[in-house]
Order: C-alpha cells, then structure tokens, then sequence
C-alpha cells in the first residue's frame, strides 16, 4: 500500500471465537482493515496469496500446518506481510526466534496491547531493513508478566543456564527463558559472545579481564568487579579470544 498509515489485515485461528475478538479489536483500531480470515494454516496461505495484506495476526498452534512453518513460507516471498504471533502459550517454539515476527501478543488478547503491537507494525514498514546475512540471533521474545517481551540480543551481557531455562541478563533486569544454553549458544553470533562455563555466556564486550588462579585455574573478570571461573573445557577458547 502507498499509505504507510493503513494496514490490511488477515486473520489466523483455528478457535472461532479467537478470530471473532480480533476482529472486533481491530475494528476499534483506525486505518486497520480486515481483508482475509482463516482457520487453519493451508486456508491462511491461499487467503493470504488472494488479499496480499500487509499484516497477518497468526495463531502460534494450529493443527496440521502451524504459524511457525506458516511464517516460513511466508518468508520465502520476495514481499511477505509483517507477522504478530498470537498465541496462549508463554513456552512457544524456539524455531520462532529464527522469524522476523514484529511482535508477539499473549491470548486473552488485551485491546491496548493489539494496538502497541499494530503501532509496532506500521513503525516497522518505515524502517530501513538491517544489512545481516541473518545466521545469528537478532532478539528474543520472553515470558515477562503477561505479556512476551522483545529482547534485543545486543543488550544482552551473560546467559546462566537454569535447568531446561537460561537466564538472561539485560540491564539491571534479569528473564527466564525455556530454551538449553547449548541450544541458544548455537544462534548466538560467535564474535559477540563466548561461552565460559557449561553453565555461563558471557558478551565478549563486558569482559574486563582474565585471572589465573593458579593450578591451571583461571577466572574471567567482568566490567562490574564480579569474577566468574572459567571451565577447563572452554579454557582455550577464553585463552584464544585474549590473544594467549
């Protein structure tokens, strides 16, 4: 569309009174026209190669063909429409995190929170896209209250794994995430972070500095004063990445 102010919308859900609420809130909303709805995923993809919308609001879990491979397909499009993820699960697929989903919003769908991730669609068509070969993580969405919240990877200074969750450190906010730390170490982007530890990754930027304990032990040394000991198995790694 020309009018950067106008969102033509699908609808995906296979719960009939999930699509009857969205509907209706996005009735509410100006400048968004509903043009498309469908109830499982083969029906969303014909639909959405009929109306060519700009935003689809996409159930995570549907039987048969799901939101993730949906949004798959989608991305295969030389055009594809912006994609929020509408979903009832705070534990959603990790394959979501690889999709350049504009937002998540947790069902029961709140009238404000559509609207923030609908303002957050028509911000993002403005936007000049970023010049990535796209193999590393570029953000995170986490369970935070009641909602899912966007997590830049780049704000992210150490990873602690928690059982089958990492912990992530942003700021002086710290979120659970259920995803294994090996799992989420192999869509880190290798020159930004590193990992010390089974349990610890560490953003290569917030090290301060290496210590050698003695006995073959060594600790990494972070820019707030904190000391963290460095596992025998990622030892020459750290070593590697200190020029020693």
């Amino acid at each position: 569309m020309d009018d950067n102010s106008h969102l033509r919308v699908v609808l995906v859900d296979d719960e009939p009174l999930a699509i009857e609420r969205l509907e209706t809130l996005c009735g509410r909303i100006a400048d968004v026209e509903v043009v498309g709805k469908a109830d499982h995923g083969e029906a969303a993809l014909e639909v959405i190669a009929q109306t060519s919308p700009d935003l689809v609001l996409l159930d995570l879990t549907m039987p048969g063909l799901d939101g993730i491979e949906v949004a798959k397909r989608l991305a295969r499009q030389p055009q594809p429409p912006a994609i929020i993820f509408v979903t009832a699960h705070e534990s959603f697929a990790v394959e979501a995190f690889d999709l350049d989903a504009v937002d998540y919003v947790l069902k029961p769908v709140a009238a404000e929170r559509l609207e923030r991730a609908i303002a957050r669609a028509l911000a993002k068509r403005g936007e000049v896209s970023d010049v990535s070969d796209g193999r590393w993580l570029q953000e995170l969405w986490v369970p935070h209250r009641s909602e899912l919240v966007r997590v830049s990877v780049s704000d992210v200074r150490r990873i602690d794994a928690e059982r089958d969750y990492v912990r992530l450190y942003v700021g002086d906010k710290t979120y659970l995430l259920l995803q294994t730390i090996a799992g989420l170490e192999e869509k880190l982007d290798p020159d930004a972070f590193i990992r010390i530890h089974r349990s610890t990754i560490l953003r290569k930027s917030h090290i301060a500095g290496l210590r050698h304990d003695g006995l073959g032990v060594w600790s990494v040394e972070l820019e707030d004063g904190e000391t963290l000991r460095i596992g025998r198995t990622f030892l020459p790694n750290v070593k590697a990445m200190a020029g020693r």
